[in-house]
């Protein structure tokens, strides 16, 4: 049995992601705004109002958890605003940066103490934040801070790695999500997919970017 802590449990991808781990008997620890019922399962604790943006939020997740190790973090909390070059909005934009970049970023420094040897951070990006295959524009906001979040990704990589601990960056498919306006796979399988990535992680592996289908995505 892992100790996974899991932000963004309250929907979606998340959601599905605490249901299947807790399913197989791992301990899950679920960070989100609000809870629900759904999350009411054995082997899911949920630790309510916290914002991957805030500060004070970390304060609050360290002393809920305790003196709790952490064997699995997967930052998987996100946000998605449509924008074109016509109808920019910079404040949702810096909103997407400091969710979808930044917000990896300030829970894994705030978790890294409680990491140990053979530890393991995923973080949940997007396709769209690769460089290599941007085909079709648009999505500025989003597309940058995944492209962020990437990077930041891969400094943690070369971080944790001397402390034994492998990092993730995956992309869990065209999801049907409210984000995604409910078009394409089921969460069921886009979580199960992720697991597996996770579950294969190893520091041969750290930094890579990866699909949940197992491909392996371009920069």
């Amino acid at each position: 049995m892992a100790i996974y802590v899991i932000s963004g449990v309250g929907r979606g991808i998340g959601l599905e992601l605490a249901r299947q781990l807790a399913a197989r008997g791992d301990e899950v620890v679920g960070l989100c705004r609000r809870g629900n019922e759904q999350l009411d399962a054995p082997g899911i604790r949920v630790i309510e109002d916290i914002d991957v943006t805030s500060n004070e939020s970390m304060r609050r997740l360290n002393g809920a958890l305790g003196d709790t190790g952490v064997d699995v973090l997967i930052n998987n909390a996100g946000v998605m605003h449509r924008q074109s070059l016509e109808r920019l909005d910079f404040e949702r934009m810096r909103d997407q940066f400091e969710v979808n970049a930044l917000g990896p970023l300030r829970l894994t420094a705030a978790v890294a103490p409680r990491l140990s040897e053979g530890s393991k951070v995923a973080i949940v990006t997007s396709r769209m934040g690769s460089v290599a295959d941007n085909a079709s524009g648009g999505h500025y906001g989003y597309r940058a801070s995944k492209a962020a979040a990437n990077m930041i990704g891969v400094s943690l990589a070369h971080d944790l790695k001397p402390r034994g601990i492998a990092v993730a960056l995956l992309h869990p498919g065209l999801v049907a999500t409210d984000m995604t306006e409910h078009n394409g796979i089921s969460t069921a399988e886009a979580a199960a997919g992720l697991i597996e990535r996770i579950d294969e992680l190893e520091l041969s592996t750290t930094g890579r970017f990866w699909h949940a289908n197992g491909e392996r995505l371009p920069w």
